[in-house]
């Protein structure tokens, strides 16, 4: 009787995360944002809202960028449509936003602003041009401080095509769908890079709008789908002043594949 009470018990706990009330919500100005919450929201089988501002931002980049520092130097945050769900239903919220100065876009500060989130695990997932995921969750954390902000997922707009198989395996490794994956394994100790590694770099880099600075060591990880690599890289900050970033590197095995840079962790 105990052996089946322990059993029982155990199948209640591992199912356990697949019986939570998932809510799919998202900010996107431009639409790819949008394609990331739809595929979540497909494999997961889970509501889905988007934010909607009472003013739209144009989806012209300089109106964007001039528009958002204009509202993040005053400290006012846009008006937002009403929501049709009410958060308080849902046990996971997947909250989603482009990356604008390093952060989430500006209505989904409002939303956390006007929104209670308190006991709820919120699920971050973003769109970027280089990276933001880890400042922008950082920044949920200071604003949300009565949620769970658990791990997040992030693409560049540039490899959003790769979402749909990233995002099957984030969810599983992080038990928000059923199925199991192959760990990775980990990246190895730092390295000086080679000229060949200087060269991957190179190609999945040298053609970002931005200068994203100059390898000085590798570490490397080979798995089934992949050969990763985690660039430690110098470069200048907005100061002007030395800084050192981390750039992320994939090239698939599929014949013909290029190097790609995934993130930069600043």
């Amino acid at each position: 009787m105990k052996k089946l009470l322990l059993s029982l018990a155990f199948v209640a706990t591992a199912t356990a995360g697949y019986a939570q009330k998932m809510l799919v919500l998202y900010y996107s100005e431009t639409g790819t944002t949008k394609t990331v919450a739809e595929e979540l929201q497909k494999q997961l089988g889970a509501d889905i809202e988007s934010v909607e501002p009472v003013e739209p931002y144009s989806g012209n980049f300089q109106e964007t960028i001039q528009r958002g520092q204009k509202e993040m130097q005053s400290g006012e945050t846009p008006a937002l449509k009403p929501l049709k769900k009410n958060i308080a239903d849902y046990d996971v919220v997947f909250l989603g936003y482009p990356i604008w100065f390093g952060t989430y876009a500006m209505p989904i500060a409002s939303l956390v602003k006007s929104c209670d989130f308190a006991g709820k695990t919120v699920v971050p997932f973003c769109t970027f041009g280089s990276g933001g995921l880890n400042t922008s969750s950082e920044s949920l954390k200071k604003a949300l401080p009565k949620a769970k902000i658990a791990t997040g997922y992030g693409v560049r707009t540039a490899r959003v095509t790769a979402a749909g198989k990233e995002l099957d395996r984030f969810l599983k490794e992080n038990g928000y769908k059923k199925g199991k994956v192959v760990k990775r394994p980990d990246y190895s100790a730092q390295q000086p890079v080679t000229e060949a590694e200087v060269a991957i770099f190179n190609a999945a880099c040298s053609s970002y709008q931005f200068p994203l600075g100059t390898p000085k060591t590798v570490g490397k990880r080979v798995t089934s789908e992949s050969t990763d690599y985690k660039f430690m890289v110098k470069s200048r900050g907005q100061n002007g002043e030395d800084a050192t970033s981390v750039i992320y590197v994939t090239v698939g095995k599929e014949q013909g594949a290029k190097p790609e840079f995934t993130e930069v962790v600043r």
